[in-house]
């Protein structure tokens, strides 16, 4: 039995650049992309096209930034999908590598992201869970000075991102993986919760420790998503190969999302807390 052709459609480079541009990614811009590979189609180049596509569509004074966390690195007392057994947990917490973003992969977000940590010249925050990774001629200024107890707040490149005015696009994925709404869960009262991971101390080696974070949940972020979009003409919807795409800005969403769940989420529970975090009472 013969195996059946793809139905496309073929992507390309070129397709993607110019597709692209026509949505209204600008040269020169910081761009944040949240991205599906499966969802564009047939790439011809896979995930290194869809990079080099998003490159030339920003050109040589843009800057490709996209998230490359790595969530794994966290308390296995926490795991769910799939879990461990509990006698596992101490070696586990003991024997952990701590995080190097020079090496340690990203862990849940697809091979985009993986393809750009990776590519000659980016560079990446140094958060153990919630790093970012950028290309381009302000790289350095977003991803460094990334705080180790502030996964995605003011001391984090989505404050950087929102200071500089960047985008969004959300390449085939859905308002859930939207990390700029979390921002806004460190403008608002949130639970803290205990977060442990594995670190590096000053002679080389590897201790577990624990900090206090601001809790963040993503569980309603595709409603949210889809009321801004309704409320708020800073949208721009269009396609790219067969994907579903969105670009708005940063500052707008974070700005959205700072009234919506105040209204939406007072005082509600924080079940996505992890990666890696136990929520606690006291509040910021």
């Amino acid at each position: 039995m013969s195996t059946p052709l793809p139905t496309g459609p073929l992507v390309t480079r070129g397709s993607l650049t110019a597709e692209l541009r026509a949505l209204g990614v600008r040269p020169g811009e910081a761009l944040l992309v949240h991205s599906s590979l499966r969802s564009l189609g047939w790439v011809s180049g896979g995930p290194v096209a869809v990079v080099q596509g998003l490159l030339d569509a920003l050109g040589p004074d843009g800057t490709l930034v996209v998230p490359t966390q790595s969530g794994d690195l966290s308390d296995p007392a926490l795991w769910s999908r799939p879990p461990v057994p509990e006698e596992w947990w101490p070696a586990i917490r003991a024997t952990m590598p701590a995080y190097d973003p020079l090496v340690t992969p990203s862990h849940g977000l697809g091979v985009i992201p993986e393809t750009v940590r990776t590519w000659p010249g980016a560079l990446r925050s140094a958060h153990p869970h919630t790093s970012f990774a950028a290309l381009g001629p302000r790289a350095a200024e977003i991803v460094d000075g990334h705080a180790p107890d502030c996964r995605l707040g003011e001391r984090s490149p989505l404050a950087r991102l929102e200071a500089l005015g960047a985008r969004v696009l959300l390449l085939g994925s859905g308002y859930d993986t939207c990390t700029s709404f979390h921002l806004a869960e460190y403008r608002i009262p949130a639970p803290l919760v205990e977060v442990g991971r594995p670190v590096r101390t000053e002679g080389g080696a590897t201790r577990w420790e624990v900090v206090m974070e601001v809790a963040i949940d993503s569980d309603r972020f595709d409603q949210l998503g889809a009321d801004f979009e309704r409320d708020r003409p800073v949208v721009v919807r269009g396609r790219v190969g067969a994907a579903d795409v969105r670009l708005f800005p940063v500052a707008d969403a974070v700005a959205y999302a700072e009234r919506w769940l105040a209204l939406h989420r007072p005082g509600a529970p924080f079940p996505d807390a992890a990666p890696g975090a136990r929520r606690h009472r006291t509040r910021p």
